[in-house]
């Protein structure tokens, strides 16, 4: 199977420019393609997968990727996909996320490798030294402005309005386009599939610049929006983005997402995220319906990226947190595990101190009076670090805190609530 067949039963491809021709291309040769990622954030986020996975599966295939990094680019901000324009950033701040945005890709993609290591290139490094004369005369004569009031990407935000600095980000991706076909020979570009209109636009600057010569051979392919069964959209939780850099998105965090994926989403994410074989997805899938209840395809989503983004350790963390909070067994945890396995509950500083339960609930306001404090403890629904307390006589001390630091309380079956002793 080739690597556009593989794609295709993936569900990988929206659209190609010359699916026979690139077909014929990749099988001849040894292909220099290119995504292109704008600079933000100073992380990537999991919406930034598929198009990065798709460079890996590419370059698992033989071919060669190229990692962009919009740090010219970022500084006009992408229209599309936008109702309004982005925030500008200035260029110390998008120097500096382009560095870490590339750290993230050099975990994904294999940089080391001997015949087809991928290589990772900036934007800034040929648009920061264009001159504006230069560039109206030797690429902006090459667009029409019918033309790219015709794309998808401007077509959107004529209602609402689009700015003259977004109206020539087409020209600038085109641009990287051009000149990446003549300086690393690259003849593919991919991305989202609102990437469409800028990828074309490239296309035809490159056959309008090199038309003296015989003819050129270059592709565009783009991937679906990722949609989710339930209508909400992809890669967002209640706490915002799942972010890729662990401090902002935790393993364990980024684990539980996965985990969590619904069972209408669950096959087709295998497949566009994991690396596993078709085979062994359609085995999972049967899984999945001879026995729901025991979720064996989330698991194994949630191993496969958890492994791929922050590596087998962490993916053990996860797990051994995962398993902590299932049963109930806090104690098995050290601080830096508790601090991912409770990041979203109540957290509460105080001075390390020995003090009544009663009166910790209270200052904690687990409790809302020392009466209902006492009524709860009573009642069995204080537990600390997983063991239920009713000694209303009981007191908090060093052995109740994790790593000397951390006691965690719950309240009932679900309220948790973490105490860090400073």
């Amino acid at each position: 199977m080739n690597i556009i067949q593989d794609l295709e039963q993936r569900g990988l491809i929206q659209q190609t420019t010359d699916e026979e021709g690139l077909k014929k291309h990749l099988s001849d040769h040894v292909v220099t393609l290119y995504c292109g990622f704008d600079p933000t954030a100073d992380s990537l986020h999991i919406g930034h997968l598929v198009p990065a996975l798709m460079l890996k599966r590419f370059q698992l295939a033989g071919h060669r990727p190229i990692a962009l990094i919009g740090g010219g680019t970022g500084m006009i901000g992408d229209p599309s996909g936008r109702s309004s324009e982005r925030q500008l950033n200035d260029e110390a701040t998008v120097s500096w996320f382009s560095k870490q945005i590339e750290k993230q890709l050099a975990t994904i993609l294999d940089f080391e490798k001997e015949k087809n290591g991928a290589v990772a290139r900036n934007n800034a490094e040929w648009l920061g030294s264009l001159s504006l004369i230069e560039f109206l005369r030797d690429t902006g004569k090459h667009f029409g402005v019918n033309y790219m009031l015709a794309k998808d990407s401007v077509q959107s935000r004529l209602e609402n309005g689009i700015s003259f600095t977004e109206f020539t980000y087409m020209i600038l991706q085109s641009y990287d386009f051009m000149n990446l076909f003549e300086k690393e020979n690259c003849t593919l570009q991919i991305g989202g599939s609102d990437q469409w209109g800028n990828i074309t636009a490239g296309m035809e600057l490159i056959r309008r610049t090199r038309q003296a010569e015989e003819e050129v051979k270059v592709f565009g392919l783009t991937v679906p929006l990722i949609t989710k069964a339930d209508g909400t959209k992809f890669g967002k939780t209640a706490g915002g983005a799942v972010w890729l850099d662990g401090e902002k998105t935790s393993p364990y965090e980024f684990y539980q997402f996965w985990i969590n994926t619904d069972d209408r989403d669950v096959i087709k994410f295998l497949k566009y995220f994991t690396f596993l074989s078709l085979e062994e997805i359609g085995m999972l899938e049967e899984e999945l319906k001879q026995a729901p209840e025991q979720r064996l395809p989330h698991i194994r989503l949630a191993e496969e990226m958890t492994k791929l983004v922050h590596g087998e350790q962490a993916l053990l963390q996860a797990k051994k947190i995962s398993a902590a909070l299932f049963s109930g067994d806090i104690k098995q945890l050290n601080g830096e595990e508790i601090q991912q396995g409770f990041k979203s509950v109540p957290n509460v500083q105080i001075f390390k101190e020995s003090k009544l339960l009663v009166d910790l609930l209270v200052e904690t306001k687990i409790s809302s009076s020392k009466r209902q404090a006492r009524e709860d403890i009573q009642n069995g629904a204080i537990y600390i670090n997983g063991d239920r307390q009713q000694d209303l006589s009981y007191e908090i001390t060093e052995n109740d805190r994790i790593d000397d630091r951390f006691t965690i309380i719950r309240r009932g079956k679900k309220k948790y609530f973490l105490i860090d002793f400073q």
